[in-house]
């Protein structure tokens, strides 16, 4: 089929982790000249909605229905068997990239895919919920919640590639817009006549926060006066630049957020660097995004291109208190002192660490709202900045728009604008109803009333419900940097006008409870039709590997053999408290090295290999020397055939680990504590541990490594 006659070009934006007053477009301290570009030709939205987390916004997004209606309650890592939180998009819910690509589209998707069941994220799929099985026709990127910027864990199409070794100055962003500017040549050069629909989802700014070097130098000393300052600059700019009224109010930070001026003068110095390296990655993204946008201006593609910027999935990450240079190391329960971290000061941002500033700069950077990523019952998680622009299409350029938006508007906006309509049976499968409204209405016409006139939200048990300028919203338990809220059903509710009350400050329950009893009945039956019930904010233990489908069996023998081919974490038999790994080998001399297998990354990982003909097996579960645990063999192996073997047993606390050679232990260690690997891929015989373009091969031969889990 061929698209409608003067069908625009598509190009979806969709950033990660990036709070609504972050970018300067929307009042924020981090410059965005590209962004602000497109703002000044086309439309700023300042009340668009998404859905406070990663996978569930991407899924309404990609979907034009609510999160939980396509089984994506939450991100894709905690699915259980619930039908609202499965994490698996169901064939009812055909993607835009579907539906464009049958109405004559050229598709391709670009960056962050977190879409994708875990068990089907091994190598051998099934492909169906791959970017390719949802309806593109190229993807470049990852699968997963996040990637490190400096050795990415690539996938093309359906396989994983390597980036390039000779590329000293290797960033992934970078790499990730070449491959888009590259596909929009090949389409432009062999099929002109042909629109495009690019989604490009970049990295920035989820952890790990990583930016060049250089980038980071610009912003040398310009947080040194800390977020309290910082909110209040954010604020007035926003007042000033009519994003937001000029009677709103700034929401007071969440409790538990420290003031600046309580902080130690190293731990000052400390997180206004993590703060350098945060606004680095968000403006170096941008830098990307001015080169794509640069590309279509030169080819003449640029006015016909209807550009969606959605710049955030949800707000800014309030993970860590302190701030950490290990994001992973969380998932242990592992937070590093000030002091510790003040000692790396010149490493961060770089290779060597994959950080995550302090909370106190997420609320800064979700101004002028309170609380952030995972809280969908408070603006911060919930709203955040987006702008549409379509040169040939908007006359109103540089305007605001105040209607209410919701990410689910996106696809039937882009349905509308195309001139198509969504298709009610896709590969002999009825669909589901959009959940979304059209926002082209808008485009001509600031002063029209909202269509989209109520709309529910949940994450983590904290949950919300809108109509008309009203919202309803539970009172958090906890902080989202504890994840868990207890029993979400005894959470207390509130009710805003935000009509009045833009930044949702002024709780007016006692004076509304007629309304406010509305608003929770209009969230019962949203959460009823949209399958979000049993309700749960279980965040971490809904992390244990048996709550879900496996791509491997969890207990038994499983044999892998040496090759080329990489292993997510969820289909590799990660170490259990009881867990051996036998690896069969043959050395042809004394002094082989190199990798027998390794799996997940220098920042968390574990791995076996040859040191000048010395067996080492190296436990690395937070990349900290005080977790490290190394066992290291008597002797070079000798010229032959060897079995060597670790084991880890259960002790009452922690674990045992022992390293043997053909039957006969060669070193033990205990560890007073054990933590699984979190990420990363694993590799048989090749280097998987960080630096991907690291030796390959260990000089031995390798016929086997058998990992049993009794």
């Amino acid at each position: 089929m061929r698209a409608p006659a003067g069908a625009p070009n598509v190009l979806l934006i969709l950033t990660d982790d990036v709070g609504f007053g972050a970018s300067s477009a929307f009042g924020g301290p981090i410059p965005t000249p590209a962004l602000d570009g497109l703002a000044a030709q086309g439309l700023r939205y300042t009340e668009f909605y998404v859905t406070a987390m990663c996978s569930p916004t991407r899924a309404a997004l990609l979907t034009g229905r609510n999160h939980h209606a396509v089984g994506n309650g939450s991100i894709s890592d905690v699915g259980v068997d619930e039908e609202g939180y499965t994490s698996i998009i169901p064939r009812s819910a055909a993607t835009v990239g579907r539906v464009l690509r049958d109405n004559g589209y050229a598709t391709g998707f670009f960056g962050k895919n977190h879409n994708t069941p875990t068990w089907e994220s091994g190598p051998l799929g099934p492909y169906d919920r791959w970017p390719l099985g949802l309806g593109f026709d190229y993807f470049y990127g990852f699968n997963g919640a996040a990637t490190d910027q400096f050795h990415p864990e690539l996938i093309e199409n359906l396989n994983p590639v390597r980036r390039d070794p000779r590329d000293a100055s290797y960033f992934f962003e970078r790499d990730v817009a070449d491959h888009l500017i590259h596909w929009l040549d090949v389409q432009h050069s062999l099929q002109p006549d042909q629109p495009f629909m690019a989604y490009y989802a970049p990295a920035a700014m989820h952890g790990p926060q990583q930016a060049p070097a250089e980038w980071i130098a610009r912003f040398r000393g310009r947080f040194d006066g800390g977020w309290d300052q910082m909110r209040a600059e954010i604020f007035a700019r926003q007042k000033r630049m009519g994003i937001i009224p000029e009677k709103a109010t700034l929401a007071p930070p969440p409790p538990g957020v420290p003031t600046w001026a309580s902080l130690s003068p190293d731990q000052k110095r400390l997180a206004a660097r993590m703060m350098e390296v945060a606004a680095a990655q968000l403006a170096y993204l941008d830098d990307q995004v001015a080169r794509i946008i640069a590309r279509l201006k030169a080819t003449g593609q640029y006015d016909n291109t209807l550009i969606v910027f959605v710049q955030g999935d949800n707000g800014a990450a309030m993970h860590n208190l302190e701030g950490t240079l290990n994001v992973y190391s969380g998932f242990a329960d592992v937070h590093t002192s000030a002091a510790e971290n003040l000692s790396r000061i010149d490493s961060v941002g770089g290779p060597d660490t994959a950080g995550l500033y302090p909370v106190g700069w997420a609320s800064a950077m979700n101004t002028p709202f309170p609380w952030g990523k995972t809280m969908a019952s408070h603006l911060g998680g919930i709203r955040n900045g987006m702008v549409i622009s379509w040169p040939r299409r908007i006359q109103d350029r540089g305007a605001i728009r105040r209607q209410f938006g919701h990410v689910v508007d996106i696809a039937p906006t882009l349905y509308e604008a195309i001139g198509i309509t969504p298709p009610q049976q896709v590969d002999g499968t009825a669909q589901q109803p959009i959940d979304g409204t059209s926002l082209v209405y808008s485009f001509a016409d600031a002063r029209a009333p909202s269509r989209h006139r109520e709309q529910y939200f949940e994450m983590l048990g904290n949950r919300s419900f809108y109509r008309d300028g009203w919202l309803a919203s539970t009172v958090p338990a906890v902080a989202p940097w504890v994840f868990n809220t207890g029993d979400p059903n005894q959470l207390r509710w509130e009710l805003y006008d935000l009509t009045h009350d833009y930044a949702q400050t002024r709780n007016v329950a006692a004076q509304h409870p007629d309304k406010l009893a509305e608003l929770q009945a209009g969230f019962d039956a949203a959460a009823r039709a949209n399958h979000v019930y049993p309700l749960a904010s279980n965040f971490i233990s809904r992390l244990a590997p048996g709550l879900r489908p496996q791509a491997i069996p969890p207990r038994g023998e499983i044999v892998f053999r040496p090759g080329d081919t990489r292993y997510p974490i969820a289909a590799w038999a990660n170490v259990t408290r009881n867990w051996q790994a036998a690896s069969r080998l043959s050395v042809s001399s004394d002094h082989d090295s190199g990798p027998v297998f390794n799996a997940g990354t220098s920042f968390s990982g574990y791995g076996l290999q040859l040191e000048r003909g010395v067996p080492v097996f190296d436990y690395n579960p937070t990349g900290r020397t005080q977790e490290r645990r190394s066992l290291r063999g008597r002797a070079p192996l000798s010229v032959g055939a060897h079995e060597v073997t670790v084991t880890f047993v259960p002790m009452a606390q922690g674990v045992d680990m022992t390293l043997s050679v053909d039957g006969v232990e060669q070193a033990r260690a205990h560890a007073d504590r054990f933590d699984r690997v979190v990420n990363g891929y694993a590799m048989i015989g090749q280097a998987a541990l960080g630096d991907t373009s690291g030796p390959q091969g260990c000089g031995c031969t390798i016929q086997s490594v058998t990992i049993t889990i009794p």
